[in-house]
């Protein structure tokens, strides 16, 4: 894609092909350390094999909508943030003990073969895991400073690496630490602000634009329009986290009620529960051998309790939000335009 039409399957390869080339490049660098790599070597690789690249798209166009042309190396920029999302998943997954991600197993699963045979090896496994989330990250600082970008553009954009990393570690913290607790739909929407909404949308937009040597207007408008949007997009995965089809999804569509997370879902469906329905969400969540009868009545109480209905309200609004925020900025034609449609192909999907 080179023209001012947004044409996202066109993008998606771009950055597929920078991400499959540079993550090639350092796992062969990793495993010539030694061959007992090579598994941990093979899931960089498959950390970043799939993917929406939404982060690097809403990059892009926080660059394009400064007035910015077309550039492969803002493309190679860009991409870095799918491999900030690659490390987040990769941990996620791990704080989680989740068991697939697109399909397959995750990569704390998939390493088990590794080391079956070593003491203690589901732990060595998780270890492993977490180390590939580490390296990950480490790599993302390392495309984005090679992008090709002219030195005095990175060093207007460097400084948000350190707020993008305080915010969705933050995050990751609070959903720990809210994890068990007395479900709180204020509390639930903090933890979706900063774990997912300030990385995937509004943080690659104001790195973009930065780069791009976006206005003071301009950058607050990027934030009107992206922390909404990215809150809708975190909503909407968990609304497919429970009721969505797992071909589609390729997620266990039982984690976030095993697991007992503090989700907007949960928090709604709390808010309505009477004192029955209270008593039986308390012996269902939080269950690591949850059966499906189980998850079917989770499932039946929020629906009766109408709380799916509730969250579908809260993504509307959001999205109407970041729409109208949009409209109100000063941006080209075609950057508008794909800025509209990413934000419906972020809110509005099965997987």
């Amino acid at each position: 894609m080179t023209s001012d039409r947004w044409e996202p399957a066109a993008f998606k390869d771009r950055v597929d092909r920078v991400l499959q080339r540079f993550v090639a490049e350092e796992a062969e660098r990793f495993a010539e350390i030694d061959p007992v790599l090579g598994p941990v070597a093979g899931q960089l690789e498959a950390a970043v094999a799939d993917g929406k690249r939404l982060r690097a798209a809403f990059c892009y166009w926080g660059w394009r909508a400064v007035g910015q042309p077309d550039s492969d190396a803002l493309v190679r920029a860009a991409a870095s943030m799918e491999l900030v999302h690659a490390a987040a998943v990769v941990h996620d997954d791990l704080i989680d003990d989740s068991p697939l991600r697109h399909g397959r197993p995750t990569v704390h699963i998939a390493l088990r073969g590794a080391v079956r045979r070593r003491p203690r090896a589901v732990a060595a496994a998780r270890s492993l895991a977490m180390l590939v989330g580490d390296l990950l990250m480490g790599m993302a600082g390392q495309l984005f400073t090679t992008s090709g970008l002219p030195a005095a553009y990175l060093a207007r954009a460097r400084p948000l690496w350190s707020v993008l990393a305080r915010e969705l570690i933050a995050g990751e913290c609070l959903e720990i630490l809210r994890t068990g607790t007395e479900p709180d739909t204020a509390a639930s929407l903090k933890v979706i602000r900063y774990k997912t909404a300030k990385y995937t949308v509004e943080q690659p937009l104001l790195i973009g634009g930065a780069l791009a040597g976006a206005g003071g207007r301009l950058r607050e408008g990027y934030s009107a329009y992206g922390l909404p949007l990215g809150e809708a997009f975190q909503l909407r995965d968990d609304v497919l986290g429970l009721f969505g089809n797992q071909e589609h999804t390729g997620k266990a569509n039982a984690d976030d009620v095993r697991g007992h997370r503090p989700t907007a879902l949960l928090a709604e469906t709390w808010r309505s529960a009477g004192a029955e329905d209270r008593e039986r969400l308390r012996a269902l969540m939080g269950q690591r051998g949850l059966d499906e009868a189980g998850l079917h009545t989770v499932r039946e109480t929020m629906r009766r309790l109408k709380a799916p209905d509730r969250v579908e309200g809260m993504i509307t609004a959001r999205v109407e939000e970041a729409l109208d925020a949009l409209h109100e900025l000063d941006v080209p034609a075609p950057a508008e335009a794909a800025l509209v449609a990413l934000a419906h192909s972020a809110a509005v999907r099965h997987s």
